[in-house]
């Protein structure tokens, strides 16, 4: 699979300078962590599961998190559960298909070891489980699980955990809350993705929902949170994992955004006024604020609750010529000395030392989800998702 396989070569060719590269379940962790992207939840009671996975790939979904969680009411977990196995047959018997990575999303520890043993051979169509409202205490058990799941079945399983507890939020526990899942998710180092943050859930704890046209970093509880997940736990010097972006609830919002850019735009040769209203269509502001700023604090990816913030989120990780003109600078081998350099784009200073992290970071991203070329922007990828 690859980010914007779902478009055809010769459009793939136009918009890239570098093309996304290819990745299976088998890659690497620290690839496949990059790679996650729009990481689209379905709850797992869906009659036409399989049928839905199958669809979503070809739109360009690459990771999809089958939920027995938040999303089913609690009298529905057995009925899912019997519905994932189902539905996993389903798949595994479908010939030529390439799903996406999947994940399962559990409430007990005890539904991991039992759902590989019911998933059987279809197991292999697994990548790994997302853990609830994960702390030390809680989480470790899980992880434990998952260790004797991936035991009995012979598979690399990986653990997603979602920070979401009330512990985490509250600021006389949250110190002690973090150091506690970095002890936790630290001993299972190889076993963990990437975590999750669950803002619904921070929201929740003190009767907040943050409005369409704010992001999570507006709600400043929220954003402090964030800040000392990434801190504690995202750090580059090797001890950090990846951290994904919050949910965005919203979808098919108010006419806006990026009209003027499309009426100007040749790029591709639809009618002006089609390939708009598809724009608008998939277009809402607060999103695309909420994914710069995920980027802007050093989160990677994002949970989505609808297949339209897909699109949005893989088009804002793809990076840009001027991104990849510095990084590459950076990171040449005489540049191993540190100094200064005036960008190619001759618009900033690029510090070898102090930016090399981040350039190792855009160089990873860059790998997954490719570089755009030099004329090529946002509108431009977004609108070639669109038509496909």
């Amino acid at each position: 699979m690859r980010h914007f396989g779902h478009i055809a070569p010769e459009v793939r060719r136009r918009i890239f300078h570098q093309e996304p590269g290819a990745f299976t379940a088998d890659s690497p962790a620290r690839l496949l962590s990059a790679a996650l992207g729009a990481t689209l939840y379905s709850p797992a009671t869906r009659p036409r599961l399989a049928d839905d996975i199958v669809k979503q790939a070809g739109r360009g979904v690459v990771s999809m998190v089958l939920c027995l969680e938040d999303s089913i009411d609690d009298a529905d977990v057995a009925a899912g559960e019997e519905n994932l196995v189902r539905q996993f047959a389903d798949l595994a018997a479908r010939t030529g298909v390439e799903p996406p990575l999947l994940f399962i999303r559990v409430r007990a520890p005890e539904q991991i070891p039992d759902l590989v043993r019911r998933l059987g051979s279809t197991v292999r169509l697994l990548s790994g489980f997302v853990l609830p409202k994960f702390t030390e205490e809680r989480g470790i058990p899980f992880l434990e699980a998952l260790a004797v799941a991936e035991a009995a079945c012979g598979r690399r399983l990986f653990a997603m955990p979602v920070l979401e507890s009330p512990e985490l939020l509250y600021r006389e526990s949250r110190v002690d809350t973090l150091e506690g899942i970095s002890r936790a998710v630290g001993k299972y180092r190889d076993r963990v993705l990437a975590l999750r943050l669950g803002v619904t859930d921070f929201c929740s704890s003190y009767g907040l929902r943050r409005a369409p046209d704010m992001t999570a970093y507006d709600v400043q509880i929220v954003a402090s949170v964030i800040a000392d997940v990434v801190n504690m736990l995202g750090r580059a010097d090797g001890t950090g994992f990846t951290v994904t972006g919050p949910v965005w609830e919203y979808f098919r919002v108010s006419e806006r955004m990026f009209k003027p850019q499309l009426r100007q735009s040749p790029f591709l040769q639809v009618r002006a006024e089609e390939l708009r209203e598809k724009l608008i269509e998939h277009a809402m502001d607060g999103l695309l604020r909420e994914i710069s700023l995920d980027q802007a604090n050093g989160l990677l990816g994002k949970t989505c609750i609808h297949p339209s913030h897909v699109l949005p989120v893989h088009a804002l990780s793809v990076v840009s010529h001027e991104e990849f003109s510095d990084a590459a600078d950076i990171l040449r081998p005489e540049r191993g000395g540190g100094g200064v350099l005036r960008s190619a784009y001759t618009n900033k200073m690029n510090e070898v030392k102090p930016h090399r992290a981040w350039a190792e970071r855009t160089l990873l991203r860059a790998e997954v989800f490719g570089v755009a070329n030099e004329d090529v922007g946002f509108v431009e990828l977004l609108a070639a998702g669109i038509t496909g």
